[in-house]
């Protein structure tokens, strides 16, 4: 289904361009939003401010460029009541999910991998989607992939979210990507 990657993928927490993510981040939203993007360990999580922390922190996992994009395109689909609460209030089946639970988590992935796979295309890197489930039924990949190939497009017909839509803007500026549109998917995506 895809193409060989031409770029090299960057998955170690010593990727350089961390922390200039990072910077970006807090200098689009720490100001209007009160959230900041935080390097963390094993799990991202959603932390809202409380008293010992006055803002808001988009935690993501072991530095990953990848895992902060995802934890990002999450933030940027969550409502105003949902970014007061713990890891939005949803209740997270790790990995291990049997096919039942394996569909569910996808349905809710698709929006914020589509959101996710604009913001790595920005940031001039490869996209994948992530099933997530290493231990358990085995997914359908490619369905999953097409699923969040045609949120992506619909996006692009209709427009991100707002705060998406700004972070993918930045994100282009900052690390020199692509103007993403159909054509262009299509050419780099191929179905």
């Amino acid at each position: 289904m895809q193409q060989a990657v031409a770029v090299a993928i960057k998955y170690d927490n010593d990727d350089p361009d961390v922390e200039p993510l990072m910077a970006l981040f807090d200098q689009t939203f720490l100001t209007r939003f009160n959230t900041r993007l935080i390097r963390g360990g094993d799990e991202p999580v959603y932390l809202p401010a409380d008293d010992q922390t006055p803002y808001h922190q988009v935690v993501f996992a072991h530095g990953y460029f990848s895992s902060a994009l995802h934890e990002i395109a999450h933030w940027c689909i969550a409502g105003q009541q949902r970014r007061l609460l713990e890891d939005y209030g949803y209740w997270y089946c790790p990995d291990g999910r049997d096919a039942t639970q394996q569909r569910e988590f996808e349905q809710v992935e698709v929006k914020p991998q589509a959101i996710e796979w604009a913001m790595t295309i920005a940031a001039n890197r490869r996209f994948q989607v992530s099933t997530d489930n290493l231990n358990g039924a085995e997914p359908d990949r490619e369905s999953f992939t097409r699923r969040v190939r045609a949120q992506l497009l619909s996006y692009l017909h209709s427009g991100f979210p707002p705060r998406a839509a700004l972070f993918i803007n930045a994100l282009r500026e900052k690390f020199n990507g692509p103007e993403l549109n159909q054509a262009w998917l299509d050419k780099e995506y191929p179905q």
